[in-house]
Parts: structure tokens; sequence; C-alpha cells
């Protein structure tokens, strides 16, 4: 299907039913990511700007390969009801705990520990296709609430931190994502 520039209203109800979506992203050299993400931290501003909070996790592959190469592809695709895949491409830019501005963008999401970054992303073209590829699912519940974000508020601000230095500070092709920049 051909390109389109901004998100209308049925694509931003789409987007809003999906408890998951994946983003992929590459530097110029080395390997491409595509992380899943779910949970409450996803919020359509506008019909071309979509702000994310990303969470903490085992690597930072996405952020570190925003600063090498600026662009960024979203995908939602549909599990249940109608078949329809959108993708949301675009640019992005980031904001860390420390940035003025974190506090009034964190806002809008609900207080999640280990909150690593805001995403925010300006959309440049969306595309969708069928999607009668992608099996029916049913959806059970969000992972987060039960595992990952108890993880974190475990460890406390501190611990976070201790965290991020040991497994987010670089991506897996050595490129820096940034999140100590300031010391």
């Amino acid at each position: 299907m051909p390109l389109g520039r901004k998100l209308n209203g049925t694509l931003k109800s789409f987007i809003e039913r999906q408890p998951v979506f994946f983003v992929g992203t590459a530097a110029a050299d080395g390997r491409v990511n595509i992380s899943p993400k779910g949970a409450d931290t996803l919020r359509i501003l506008s019909d071309t700007h979509l702000r994310w909070l990303n969470l903490s996790g085992s690597g930072n592959e996405t952020v570190g390969h925003l600063k090498a190469l600026n662009r960024i592809t979203m995908m939602f695709c549909a599990f249940e009801g109608d078949a329809l895949i959108l993708r949301v491409y675009g640019k992005a830019k980031i904001l860390h705990p420390r940035d003025a501005g974190w506090a009034e963008a964190v806002s809008g999401f609900p207080e999640m520990a280990g909150s690593r970054q805001i995403i925010d992303v300006d959309i440049e073209a969306v595309q969708t296709s069928c999607g009668t590829g992608v099996p029916l699912m049913r959806f059970e519940s969000q992972r987060a609430g039960e595992e990952l974000l108890p993880f974190y508020a475990d460890m406390g601000e501190e611990g976070v931190r201790a965290y991020w230095r040991k497994k987010n500070t670089e991506t897996i092709d050595g490129l820096p994502t940034g999140l100590f920049e300031d010391e």
C-alpha cells in the first residue's frame, strides 16, 4: 500500500487497542534490532507525533542506534479482530531522566520503576498492509506489572543506575547509549 504521512482516526484507534508493538532500529553498521514493547508505555500526541516510555531491560539497543542513525520503525499487528499491520516510520528525540522536560513528559505515564528514556517519534510516513499472515492469539495480561516493574522497584533507584551501568551504557556492537553523558 502507498505511504501516508500521518495517522488518521482509524489508525490511532487501532494503535490504542494493541497490547504490544515492535520497534526496529539499526545503525549504519552492525546488527538490526527489533524490540517488543508493551505495558502502558505509548501515547499518541498528534497525527504526526508518538511518545513512548522506554523501560529498563537487558540491553539498550534502540537508543544506541538512534544516537548513531536517527531512524525508527514501529510496527503494530492485529493479533485479535480484523487483520491489519501498521508501520510507522520516523525520526526520534531521546529524553533521559536528567534532561529538562523529563518531568513534564513522564507525567503523561503511570509511574513505572526502571523508566529509562522517553522516545518522541516524529512521524514521517505510515503504511498499512493486510496482516492476514499474522496468527490470531488472545491477549491474557501484561507481564510488566507482575515481573518487570517489581524487579526494578526492588532494586531501588541506585540499584537501577548500577544495573544501567553494567548492562545499558552501550549496544552489543559497542555504540554508546548516552545514559550517563552528564557525568
